[in-house]
């Protein structure tokens, strides 16, 4: 019979989400990580190593109370720290590599064995949808389904990037709380609206699925949440559009922002991040540009 161990490092990928109309349901990994790092402790609660932030604590208390409830595990306390590279507030998924981290941490050091789509599902409960959770744990570009009825975590079907298929991710200095972005969606889509989305996002899926990745050139095409987030960022839509002048071949606002993303050959990366970052600087915000390739891996116990 193998020991527990003691303590574990779980490393979890940032990701993009709803990748222009696939809203709620698609996902992309990348190559940007945090790491979480999980010990018993004697105490009864989660306690973090150095200080950490409200919603940093909140998240791991949530998760691990999701994961002792999923796994019929009895629960015990922890220590825990966060570090990496993920920005927070920035649409790049930090919440689900918090989330999942803590997930994969506390799945092996109970030896409960759920499977890393049962991390999905409870990680999707948590975070309300499945296209980060799915991506931020299974990695790759992830189209993840839930139940019609129930919003329950069902399946993802995924896909492995080629890392000469570069993501442009030019975050300004704004921070984007998702539960607050969500109060500036409509409660009713214009039926045609609706119909223009579904098309976009099936035709992105294609191209990708198909790695064709040139048909990808102005394929996406969002009346779903796009047309009232992105207003909210300052430079946003300029910069989407000045990486696609300088030779992306699509972009779009990641998760609710304030990320903005561009995809292109990696051969024009940093002349579209050059383009992007100028977007923001006309006005008259900081930003930062990363150009990354997809993580095909997702999370992993180091």
């Amino acid at each position: 019979m193998s020991t527990l161990p003691s303590s574990v490092t779980v490393r979890v990928p940032g990701s993009t989400s709803n990748c222009g109309a696939g809203f709620d349901t698609l996902g992309l990994a990348l190559q940007i990580h945090n790491r979480v790092t999980l010990a018993r402790a004697d105490s009864a609660a989660a306690q973090p190593v150095s200080p950490a932030d409200g919603r940093a604590q909140a998240m791991v208390e949530a998760a691990a109370a999701a994961f002792f409830a999923a796994s019929r595990t009895a629960p015990f306390g922890f220590t825990y720290q966060i570090r990496g590279d993920v920005p927070a507030a920035r649409g790049l998924g930090s919440s689900v590599t918090v989330i999942g981290g803590v997930l994969g941490g506390l799945n092996a050091l109970s030896g409960a064995g759920l499977s890393r789509h049962q991390l999905v599902a409870v990680a999707t409960a948590l975070e309300g949808h499945p296209d980060n959770a799915a991506a931020g744990i299974l990695g790759g570009f992830c189209v993840a389904r839930c139940d019609a009825v129930t919003n329950a975590y069902v399946d993802t079907v995924r896909i492995a990037l080629p890392a000469d298929l570069a993501f442009v991710a030019t975050s300004p200095s704004v921070e984007v709380l998702t539960k607050e972005s969500r109060g500036v969606l409509p409660a009713v889509l214009p039926y045609f609206d609706a119909v223009k989305s579904i098309n976009s996002a099936s035709y992105l899926v294609a191209a990708i699925v198909s790695g064709e990745y040139a048909r990808l050139r102005h394929a996406v095409t969002d009346f779903m949440h796009e047309p009232y987030r992105l207003p909210k960022i300052p430079g946003g839509r300029p910069a989407i559009a000045a990486g696609i002048a300088a030779g992306a071949y699509t972009g779009w606002l990641s998760g609710s922002g304030s990320t903005v993303l561009c995809v292109a050959p990696l051969a024009e990366a940093a002349t579209v991040a050059g383009a992007m970052r100028a977007a923001f600087a006309a006005v008259e915000i900081p930003s930062e540009a990363r150009v990354l390739s997809a993580d095909n891996t997702g999370l992993v116990l180091e």
